[in-house]
């Protein structure tokens, strides 16, 4: 292949990359996707690509679409034990964030919601709101009809909007108040105070420090503060799992206000939290190894500051 194919489609890896990862919810699967992308582009016939774009994300979209059909893939994602992986602010293949529509889509909670459409949904559900394709494109992209994927649209909006109560959407600087008055709610044994700080609709989803064959899930105020209520409070059994003394650093994973936790300089685990109207309306926790790895090498490339809490 010549360096001008290669400077060609290197102009355009980071997009893929950050589409396939929309789609699939895993930089590792994301990157496996686009470099299946580049391998199709080293094969192809490119005199008669018309438009490299378009004929790019074609590939790489029908590609992603084949992992989320495959047997493999629906079992793993319907086993009730799967979760996004969480990516620190800064990581390119978060992707577009100009609009409300693109900073909304890459968050933990609207990708672990996506879970929940067919793959065709999906796609189109990404394309459209994360992307800005129009229908003509999109019908072209996946081979359907402009009227199926309006209807796709139509169905990917309806079951993501009945989830989700938008509104108050609170700018960096507030959610981060918000999540320290949490935190420090939640570390001091001040369980009214963290019930005043939950939505009436709040949800929390965590995978049990990595442990549990099943994702735990909670609703109702009351039982998303005793869950965290028990999973902040330190005890030598928690720091041996962990591998030693834990220090909480407030972040942003993607593009919300988290907690990430580290030991030894390594992150061990990330709690990302959506606030809405001044209190926390849902909680992420990820802490399987396999799904830290991106987020622990962003980090270590970056000052992480003094933590929130030392010594956990």
């Amino acid at each position: 292949m010549d360096s001008a194919a290669v400077d060609q489609f290197e102009a355009g890896r980071g997009r893929l990359a950050s589409l396939a990862y929309r789609l699939l919810g895993s930089a590792a699967d994301a990157e496996d996707a686009v470099q299946d992308t580049f391998l199709r582009w080293q094969a192809a016939d490119r005199e008669r690509i018309e438009v490299p774009e378009a004929w790019l994300t074609k590939v790489a979209t029908n590609l992603c679409l084949d992992r989320l059909r495959s047997a493999q893939a629906r079992h793993e994602r319907t086993a009730g034990a799967w979760l996004p992986e969480p990516l620190l602010d800064g990581d390119p293949m978060l992707g577009p964030a100009d609009t409300f529509e693109q900073r909304e889509s890459v968050t933990l909670a609207v990708l672990t919601l996506l879970e929940r459409l067919s793959p065709a949904e999906r796609a189109v559900y990404v394309l459209r709101e994360a992307f800005s394709y129009s229908h003509a494109e999109i019908a072209a992209i996946l081979d359907i009809t402009e009227s199926a994927s309006q209807q796709h649209a139509h169905r990917a909006r309806t079951r993501v909007a009945a989830e989700r109560r938008r509104g108050g959407a609170a700018d960096p600087a507030s959610a981060r108040r918000v999540v320290e008055e949490f935190l420090a709610a939640a570390t001091s044994g001040r369980t009214d105070r963290l019930v005043a700080l939950l939505t009436d609709d709040v949800t929390a989803v965590s995978d049990g420090a990595g442990l549990a064959r099943r994702l735990l899930r909670y609703r109702s105020r009351e039982r998303v503060a005793s869950f965290v209520r028990a999973g902040f409070t330190s005890t030598p059994a928690k720091r041996r799992l962990a591998g030693g003394s834990l220090a909480m650093h407030l972040a942003r994973v993607n593009g919300t206000p988290a907690v990430v936790a580290v030991v030894g300089g390594r992150v061990v685990g990330a709690v990302a939290f959506e606030v809405r109207d001044g209190k926390v309306a849902s909680l992420c926790g990820i802490a399987a190894t396999g799904r830290l790895a991106r987020l622990d090498e962003a980090w270590q490339r970056r000052d992480p500051g003094v933590p929130v809490i030392d010594g956990w």
